[in-house]
């Protein structure tokens, strides 16, 4: 089967449909994943799976850290199957660890196993136990092959070559709808088509405390053009400057409601999000 792959960064609009293609989405929660797996849906494609890194280290030069599991709570919105994989984000042996647990699923090697988690699966799997996790979330287990896996990357070469590299291995496409995208037509694509988009982390001059927590509207899409104009940062994150988390989304049938405490520095913030469950 010959698959389009589009690396190039083409819009929503812009980009052929093709059926019968089964990708996984890496789904971190924020912003550029949520737009990616929307991306998916709208070329008619099957999304076999959301898969979660979620780093027990401080950091990591390729995944996101911070609110990664409120992509099991996106993927049970959706009912889209969930596989969340924990690695330390050690830089060495990151994408071998991912490379590994992918594997079985694009194979069809691994163990048979039920489509449901179990109470104490459940419990050992989803992180944080304090959390409401839904029941009907879903299990990313081996079934049919896949095609592809799509990564949100916008301008990091670093992020892009180490995925196709995995995907060359594993012998699949790899696919990033959003590279070299223009970070204020993606912010305004993301808020215009009904993206609920939350910052969870600031930490570049211009963005204060009063960020934190905040869903973005189109004019506080405006005003952090100003501001990223005016400070000079980049308006989509992309050198860091912020974090973000997706509460609801077009792909999704219900909203995530959260609750949370900023933690504010004087020169940068984050929140800590200590409760979530679906509405």
């Amino acid at each position: 089967m010959e698959v389009l792959n589009t690396g190039g960064g083409d819009s929503i609009d812009r980009c052929p449909t093709q059926q019968d293609v089964r990708v996984l989405v890496l789904g971190s929660g924020g912003k550029d994943s949520s737009y990616a797996t929307w991306w998916a849906t709208l070329r008619g494609w099957d999304v076999a799976g959301l898969v979660t890194i979620r780093v027990t280290g401080d950091d990591s030069m390729m995944f996101q850290v911070p609110s990664t599991a409120l992509a099991g709570m996106q993927a049970a919105s959706a009912g889209i199957p969930w596989l969340p994989i924990s690695i330390g984000g050690d830089e060495d042996t990151e994408m071998q660890l991912l490379e590994e647990a992918l594997e079985g699923i694009i194979h069809g090697s691994q163990k048979p196993r039920s489509p449901t988690w179990s109470s104490v699966e459940l419990q050992e799997a989803c992180w944080p136990d304090v959390w409401v996790w839904p029941t009907n979330l879903l299990r990313l287990r081996a079934s049919k092959p896949i095609d592809g896996i799509i990564v949100g990357a916008i301008r990091s070469d670093y992020q892009k070559t180490r995925i196709e590299q995995m995907c060359n291995r594993l012998g699949v496409k790899s696919f990033t709808p959003l590279w070299h995208h223009d970070g204020r037509s993606h912010m305004r694509d993301l808020v215009s088509h009904g993206h609920q988009v939350m910052l969870t982390s600031v930490s570049t001059e211009g963005l204060g405390e009063e960020w934190l927590g905040r869903i973005l509207s189109k004019e506080d899409v405006d005003e952090l053009e100003f501001l990223s104009e005016k400070y000079r940062f980049n308006i989509d994150g992309e050198g860091g400057e912020f974090e973000t988390a997706v509460i609801h989304a077009p792909w999704m049938k219900s909203i995530i409601e959260i609750k949370h405490t900023v933690h504010w520095t004087g020169r940068r913030g984050w929140v800590d999000i200590w409760g979530a469950e679906l509405n």
